[in-house]
């Protein structure tokens, strides 16, 4: 790498995020597209330090790149500083879900183990770089040509990203157990209501990995989508291309947007809260079982064959996947049809005004949580919610620090999610377990399915399990995908198996 490109390299990081290198691991982030064949992937990595002026820009300055300059200066230029595990995270590793049709003559579509492969390799390279003596042919570049650059520090950019997690939890929580209240009425069409749940998670998962408006102004270069315009613009007005690398410029705007802890708050902390895994293997073991009742009907009182219970697991496994699916799909299409009405947060009300609230949102909203379980006005404030809301945190932030530990071992196989779903599957069986027995109080019945709806409901998720699915080589996502199920479901049947075809399940005491 010549000097030329090093201090091009070195402008692009003064302007950007310093993500934590395990952020990658989190598949919501790092999918690609489904409907390609990950076998036949093509193209050269692009690195975030590629992306900058020497890909993006023209090298004549002109009235948007000094205005742009101005305004990073007026923010100070601040960049997060990651630890380097958070790459693992694979809600940050996962690329658009879709193939945008507006990027047909750069798409290039990567799986998620070549993605977490060349993530490896680049940071293996970094380490070597930066092991060499300054101004040498491979290492970095001389002090003094480096710009000036205001830095978060990483304990205080944990510190954000953890505050996003515990706040985005609670909000993710109260829209599933919320929307599962309202989809469950008499004569539904389908009766286990948790799957609008995984689709509605999985849509806003979508949405936010395909979206290029939000934090379009986290660069300080031109962002991809205004490159875009240009290239089209230069390609109108006099026929031929600008020079614009446009491929190297929508790498770099996705590489930036997925260090933003307010990013990653939305796509780990209510995605992944939103969905729930453990209450989908819960329903296939309930239809398997013939317990999966239609709202507005008690116990069932027919008994059916094997054959039909193995149909009406079917139904729920088949439905609960496809949906979530078609919900990651149709929010990256979402995405593009309303990029043109999406409004864009700027960096500098990201770092000075969000960042510093979501510390006092999350935390207190969490003492919030505990203080109305203990004292609440009456009993009508207990129950699903406020408990819900206690044990929440918990579990999404168990589920990202299994993702930073383990989802980078094996890149075809995500096992820091892995973990997280077959673990909280088992946790919500035996809580099902101890509140399905005739003991305990009103309270007891209560703090327990707090404990699966706010523990289990975060700890496991469906969002980034279909992202994981959608970004795999089509092999490694089947073995993941049934491996998931296969493990979580015997894990069930051997807890609540037991209870339920020995003295059968009483009816809750919860209120």
């Amino acid at each position: 790498m010549d000097d030329t490109t090093r201090q091009d390299d070195t402008r692009w990081r003064s302007v950007t995020y310093d993500a934590p290198e395990t952020n990658p691991n989190v598949d919501d982030v790092h999918s690609a597209i489904p409907t390609s064949d990950p076998n036949s992937a093509v193209g050269q990595r692009i690195t975030p330090d590629e992306g900058g002026e020497r890909h993006g820009a023209s090298r004549t300055p002109s009235r948007d790149s000094r205005h742009r300059a101005r305004r990073a200066s007026v923010a100070d230029e601040e960049r997060y500083t990651f630890p380097d595990g958070w790459t693992n995270l694979d809600e940050l590793a996962a690329t658009s879900p879709v193939e945008n049709v507006t990027d047909a003559r750069i798409y290039r579509h990567r799986s998620l183990e070549e993605t977490r492969g060349d993530d490896q390799a680049y940071r293996r390279d970094e380490q070597r770089r930066a092991s060499l003596p300054p101004g040498t042919a491979a290492g970095p570049a001389e002090a003094e040509e480096k710009p000036e650059e205001a830095r978060v520090s990483k304990l205080l950019t944990e510190v954000y990203t953890l505050s996003y997690l515990v706040f985005f939890s609670f909000l993710g929580t109260l829209a599933r157990v919320g929307l599962t209240a309202l989809t469950n009425y008499p004569d539904a069409p389908i009766i286990f209501s948790t799957v609008w749940a995984n689709f509605g998670g999985s849509l806003v998962m979508g949405f936010l990995a395909e979206d290029r408006m939000l934090f379009r102004h986290e660069l300080g270069t031109p962002t991809y989508d205004q490159q875009l315009a240009r290239a089209k613009r230069d390609d109108e007005e006099t026929g031929s291309g600008s020079g614009v690398d446009l491929a190297a410029a929508k790498r770099a705007h996705v590489a930036t947007k997925k260090t933003i802890p307010l990013y990653i708050g939305l796509a780990i902390g209510f995605c992944g809260s939103f969905t729930s895994f453990s209450a989908f293997v819960r329903d296939i073991f309930l239809a398997l079982s013939n317990d999966l009742v239609a709202p507005g009907f008690g116990p069932t009182a027919v008994s059916r064959n094997g054959g039909y219970s193995f149909m009406a697991m079917l139904a729920v496994i088949t439905t609960t996947v496809s949906l979530a699916l078609s919900g990651l799909f149709l929010g990256a299409h979402l995405a593009i049809a309303s990029e043109r009405l999406t409004p864009s947060i700027p960096y500098p009300i990201t770092r000075k005004v969000l960042d510093p609230l979501a510390i006092f949102l999350g935390w207190g909203c969490w003492l919030g949580a505990v203080l109305l379980s203990i004292f609440p006005p009456n009993d009508d404030w207990r129950g699903r919610a406020t408990f819900s809301l206690v044990f929440a945190p918990l579990g999404c932030l168990l589920r990202f620090y299994l993702a930073v530990r383990l989802n980078g071992m094996v890149a075809s196989f995500p096992l820091g999610t892995f973990a997280a779903n077959v673990f909280g599957t088992a946790v919500l069986g035996m809580a099902w377990d101890i509140a399905n027995v005739p003991i305990g109080g009103i309270v007891g019945c209560q703090v327990l399915q707090g404990v699966e709806d706010g523990f289990c409901g975060c700890l496991t998720t469906i969002s980034t399990w279909a992202v994981e699915l959608s970004s795999l080589r089509r092999r490694s996502a089947y073995i993941y995908g049934t491996a998931s199920v296969v493990v979580s479901l015997a894990l069930m049947i051997a807890i609540m198996g037991g209870l339920r075809w020995t003295d059968g399940f009483s009816a809750l005491k919860c209120r």
